[in-house]
């Protein structure tokens, strides 16, 4: 059973059952086109997915060839969306705005062959437009907001941009009903939120800063320490509080790998439980998120599979309390 759902994350699941019942399946066909050229777009986003993401790509070839083409096309759809905004060529509003509507057509056309593979797994998998339209909005709010002033503005930022890709693959690998979502939604949020912390550096040397302003100033961090890389007890203690709600967020969504269809639980699982690991590497490395991108290697990648995969076939997920490391009480005014 879900624990409580707070205050911030229920906004989110309002959300997210809007966009479950947003699109009768029936107005859903999968695009008419050769065969041939489908399993060619199917084994480009393949190759997307390869080289952008190692994670998903090992998580990805967990599932059955059929699921595993579709959550690749799902993650080229993402990628090609994320960089027209952060790796743009053009105008990225107006990009992003022509990218919308080839995306979203039914009927993309032929030479896209993103939207075309991307057109094909929304079709066959009844995923809801509305999820796709949610993700998008997300990553357009990075054109005009570079700050948040609290966690909750912070946690629906993740929502379009995480939990919504949550939520469409939970449609390819088939999940029990209603009651699976409110644990896709947590599980998107934990997800960017251990972005977030690894890429503090990186998104700082693009003007932006998402950690949530009101918690930073708690902990007496400015901008100015974020911009001089300062790293001591006030920003290990901040980096220590965020790191045990993102801990409890994971640990509280992973009971609902029990919701899946059972084809899908190992890959849903590893790609969260891989990603949950880049928190040990940025604790390994003293917090340092300014000079070095943490990450999980080929090989622990490897050592902690097993593992996961009892998990998922025990079903051995169970809530718990956040442990991560040893802080100060938090500063008063601020909710977990």
């Amino acid at each position: 059973m879900l624990e409580k759902i707070t205050s911030w994350e229920q906004k989110l699941v309002d959300w997210a059952y809007e966009g479950l019942e947003s699109l009768p399946s029936d107005r859903l066909t999968p695009p008419d086109e050769d065969p041939a050229l489908i399993d060619y777009a199917y084994r480009h986003c393949e190759k997307i997915t390869q080289v952008h993401s190692r994670t998903f790509f090992t998580a990805s070839s967990l599932l059955p060839t059929t699921l595993c083409r579709s959550v690749r096309a799902l993650y080229a759809f993402c990628r090609v969306s994320d960089d027209l905004v952060d790796r743009p060529r053009r105008n990225p509003r107006e990009a992003l705005e022509m990218w919308r509507e080839c995306a979203l057509s039914p009927r993309p056309p032929k030479d896209d062959l993103v939207a075309l593979a991307w057109a094909d797994t929304r079709a066959r998998h009844r995923i809801p437009l509305l999820y796709a339209e949610q993700l998008l909005d997300g990553i357009e709010r990075d054109l005009d907001t570079m700050r948040y002033a609290t966690f909750s503005d912070l946690a629906a930022y993740s929502y379009g941009v995480a939990s919504t890709v949550g939520l469409m693959a939970m449609h390819i690998v088939g999940f029990s009903g209603p009651e699976a979502v409110p644990y896709a939604v947590r599980l998107g949020v934990a997800l960017q939120m251990t972005n977030i912390l690894r890429d503090v550096g990186e998104d700082w040397r693009a003007g932006r800063l998402y950690l949530p302003l009101d918690e930073l100033s708690a902990f007496g961090l400015t901008e100015e320490d974020i911009a001089n890389r300062q790293i001591d007890e006030r920003w290990h203690a901040f980096l220590c509080f965020q790191m045990e709600r993102v801990h409890f967020l994971y640990a509280n969504s992973l009971p609902g790998i029990a919701l899946l269809a059972p084809a899908g639980r190992f890959a849903i699982a590893a790609a969260a439980e891989l990603y949950w690991a880049i928190l040990d590497d940025i604790l390994a490395n003293g917090g340092d998120v300014f000079s070095r991108r943490a990450y999980v290697s080929r090989l622990e990648k490897l050592r902690r599979l097993p593992g996961i995969w009892w998990r998922t076939k025990t079903l051995a997920y169970k809530p718990a309390a956040p442990q991560v490391c040893a802080t100060e009480t938090k500063p008063s005014g601020i909710l977990a």
